[in-house]
């Protein structure tokens, strides 16, 4: 399917409600938001990047005691974010041109990067890792080859993409963020792909 935005967007806008409820009975991230915020500072910043409700990757932070962050370009998603959760920030924002202004001790971008194209996510790594402080962390998923799939919300089709994993260690290592770790079809997630990075 080919790539859009706003129809994106209108995805997930359309499937907001249903999405929060089934994200609330996931458990998939516990471990690896574990790992995550064993490798930060006590109250570290951290943003959800592609947060969509807040669903259970903020809800976890939040629990661990850190200051979240929490950026979508769902306005339905944040609306629902924002009732749930209001000790944390949400901002409506854009991976394509994600410019927030400061850094954080950490980023997730858990399912949401392989919403951007090939090219798109090629302009928009060194933008996220611009937004790490010195010994930031990053944790993602993606995909390890490179092409286009469709993946699925509620009854919609939604666009999928992913670089080659080499090209996300050159990108990344190339931003001074280098990968520490990339565990492929993780079991514990489902089949995900997981990448974990560290500003120097």
């Amino acid at each position: 399917m080919s790539a859009d935005p706003a129809g994106v967007r209108a995805v997930y806008d359309r499937n907001a409600v249903a999405f929060d409820a089934r994200r609330r009975e996931s458990r998939m991230e516990t471990g690896w938001i574990s790992r995550f915020a064993a490798l930060l500072p006590d109250g570290a910043e951290v943003l959800d990047l592609g947060c969509g409700s807040g669903e259970p990757v903020a809800r976890l932070l939040l629990d661990a005691g850190f200051r979240v962050t929490g950026a979508d370009f769902s306005p339905s998603m944040l609306r629902i974010a924002r009732a749930t959760f209001p000790r944390a920030e949400w901002i409506e924002a854009d991976m394509r041109d994600l410019d927030l202004g400061r850094t954080f001790d950490g980023i997730v971008a858990w399912h949401s990067v392989f919403h951007l194209t090939v090219q798109e996510q090629r302009a928009a790594l060194p933008r996220i890792a611009a937004h790490l402080r010195p010994g930031g962390v990053l944790m993602m998923t993606s995909g390890i080859t490179e092409g286009e799939s469709d993946g699925q919300v509620g009854k919609d089709r939604v666009y999928h993409a992913s670089l080659d994993a080499a090209e996300y260690r050159r990108i990344l290592a190339g931003q001074g963020v280098p990968v520490t770790e990339f565990v492929v079809d993780d079991p514990e997630t489902g089949g995900s792909n997981i990448l974990m990075a560290r500003r120097s």
